[in-house]
């Protein structure tokens, strides 16, 4: 099953940013895209259609499509440039790695592979843990507050970014 052809509209994908101008700062953008795809991976559990948990997996899949982005584009450079924490930065790009080699798999799966409700589960866990470490005391967030990085240009240049991607699924959903 192709990809796009099962990516919805960005508002499902993705909680769209601020329309008026005003961002939220890089870690409140990045922890809001933590409790969205914690919901869903949360309702994911609690269904059995098998139409509901594609819908489901296709958001939380795209969601974190775009998130492991922005954040390995955007956030995580100004945090290794300013905090220099190599292993903390190293590890966090290892961990989304590994998510989006799970997140393909599902991806060209559907809900009747013997497979696709533990990739979801799996993926979940896997996430959980992610947040976990970046949202820790002496986590990354807590690194980059420290270090006074400039959190609101940062959730700006990362909400420029998702709106991006946003524009880009409602075309690619039109086509």
């Amino acid at each position: 099953m192709s990809t796009a052809a099962r990516r919805p509209r960005s508002p499902d994908v993705i909680d769209p940013p601020a329309p008026n101008g005003v961002h939220p700062d890089a870690v409140s953008l990045l922890k809001a895209d933590h409790r969205q795809v914690a919901g869903w991976f949360g309702d994911y559990a609690r269904v059995a259609a098998p139409a509901v948990k594609m819908d489901l997996a296709t958001r939380i899949c795209g969601a974190l499509r775009i998130h492991t982005t922005i954040e390995e584009e955007v956030f995580y450079p100004a945090f290794l440039k300013a905090v220099k924490n190599r292993a903390v930065h190293h590890e966090a790009v290892i961990r989304h790695a590994e998510a989006k080699n799970l997140i393909a798999e599902i991806e060209s799966a559907d809900p009747s592979d013997d497979y696709y409700d533990a990739r979801i589960k799996v993926l979940g866990e896997m996430i959980r843990h992610h947040v976990r470490e970046e949202e820790k005391p002496g986590g990354m967030f807590a690194l980059a507050k420290r270090a006074r990085m400039d959190l609101a240009a940062l959730g700006a240049a990362l909400d420029a970014r998702k709106r991006q991607f946003i524009v880009a699924n409602e075309r690619e959903a039109d086509e």
